[in-house]
């Protein structure tokens, strides 16, 4: 069986998709615990009050979510 990949989706008005096998550390070096297996969606607004998890925060505020040109 092929071993799963890392994906990371970046929705165009949202949050960042993370699927697939990945530790999250936050700034002290502590791992951040995440549902093994399942995918988790990270703040890219900086609304979230659950950071760095999206809560749907851009949803109910306006922010500007204009993506880098790549």
């Amino acid at each position: 069986m092929p071993e799963p990949k890392l994906q990371i989706t970046v929705s165009e008005t949202g949050s960042y998709k993370v699927e697939g096998p990945i530790s999250l550390i936050d700034h002290e070096g502590e791992k951040i615990e995440t549902r093994e297996g399942k995918p988790f969606f990270l703040c890219r607004c900086g609304l979230s009050a659950n950071k760095p998890f999206c809560d749907g925060a851009h949803n109910r505020h306006p922010w500007e979510h204009k993506l880098a040109n790549h």
